[in-house]
């Protein structure tokens, strides 16, 4: 006897690879326009609802992709940091790796230096927007402070890898080696030469790599 109950068809298997794309975009698109919005405008008078309308995505996919307006900022500084689409913990990041599997302090100086330029070409407008905005946001000025402990403590791993490869000079500590990297590298400084006093991105590179040789260096002449 036959069945004539129909059987249902099969359910078609759910292909989220279509709904990932459409997300990725969206996050990139937002990332894009937020960074542009906040440079022009500045943190306060950004609103989410500008961001949105410059991605074209609703206010509610922003919320709902970075969260708050701050989470947003702080998703823009660390990619920024990472010089990738999401973020990178530093020490994961491959500059890192290429600056701990060489050798030569020289050429360490030279990657360091060429890293701080492209990082800092992203992040110090960034920066500054961070700067102006921490002292009326609670929040900013929280991930600014944390950003500072942070780079800190990397600039303590940087020194003491380049005075295991003989890379200070005799009488420098590894701790006041970390501080003058530390100052030299900020957005702070890059602003003041590249921005107050127009360097050039490539002559702030040259100069910190040869600065960064006499100042760390043994064997190197001096700077007095």
């Amino acid at each position: 006897m036959e069945n004539d109950v129909q059987q249902a068809p099969p359910r078609r298997r759910y292909d989220t690879t279509r709904r990932k794309a459409a997300a990725a975009q969206n996050r990139h698109a937002i990332a894009a326009a937020a960074r542009q919005i906040f440079l022009e405008r500045g943190y306060t008078a950004t609103t989410v609802a500008a961001i949105a309308e410059a991605a074209g995505v609703a206010h509610e996919t922003i919320y709902a992709t970075f969260g708050s307006k701050a989470a947003l900022f702080r998703h823009l500084v660390e990619i920024a940091l990472s010089g990738a689409e999401e973020p990178i913990p530093a020490l994961e990041r491959d500059i890192v790796r290429q600056v701990q599997a060489e050798a030569d302090p020289e050429k360490i100086l030279d990657l360091f230096a060429h890293t701080v330029r492209l990082l800092q070409e992203r992040l110090a407008p960034l920066f500054e927007v961070l700067s102006n905005a921490a002292w009326n946001e609670p929040e900013l000025k929280a991930f600014a402070d944390e950003l500072g402990t942070r780079r800190v403590g990397h600039m303590r791993v940087f020194v003491s890898d380049l005075a295991s490869k003989g890379g200070l000079r005799d009488g420098l500590s590894v701790e006041m080696a970390a501080d003058i990297v530390w100052v030299m590298n900020s957005a702070e400084f890059y602003l003041l030469c590249a921005r107050d006093r127009g360097w050039t991105p490539a002559y702030f590179e040259r100069w910190l790599a040869d600065t960064w040789k006499r100042l760390l260096l043994p064997g190197r002449p001096q700077m007095h």
